[in-house]
């Protein structure tokens, strides 16, 4: 008759357990945003903006069609060279990833390119558990 109550407590601890990792799975991994900012912009250094299309938040996507924004994006007279993750600031479900962006541009009047590097601020919002880039414009 002990039986009954061990497996009722075995059961139980397996719910709990499955509930626990459950709730785990909900949550997004806040690393993820680091990753999800480089992946972006190597996106874009390969002129492959029609990929970094599915970074952009759903609302964005609603108000701009893939091609429209590949072209904008592909077509600029700044050269993307490099990207490396620097830091970020989060809360719950927003981010400002801070992003060191290598480009070249051709200097009108000079015609030679000139290379730098700047920090890029970038807002990242958390949607049903995976971070997308809100753009400021």
């Amino acid at each position: 008759m002990t039986t009954k109550p061990l497996k009722f407590v075995v059961s139980l601890a397996a719910a709990t357990a499955l509930l626990i990792l459950s709730g785990c799975a909900d949550k997004a991994n806040p690393d993820n945003v680091d990753q999800r900012s480089v992946e972006r912009w190597k996106f874009l250094i390969a002129h492959q903006a029609e990929k970094a299309y599915d970074y952009l938040t759903p609302g964005v996507r609603t108000t701009r069609t893939r091609e429209d924004y590949a072209s904008a994006m592909n077509n600029r007279p700044v050269q993307w060279k490099a990207v490396k993750f620097n830091r970020k600031e989060c809360d719950t479900d927003r981010c400002t990833v801070h992003v060191d962006v290598t480009y070249s541009l051709v200097m009108p009047g000079v015609g030679k390119a000139i290379e730098a590097t700047r920090t890029q601020d970038e807002n990242w919002i958390l949607v049903k558990g995976e971070w997308y880039f809100l753009p400021s414009d």
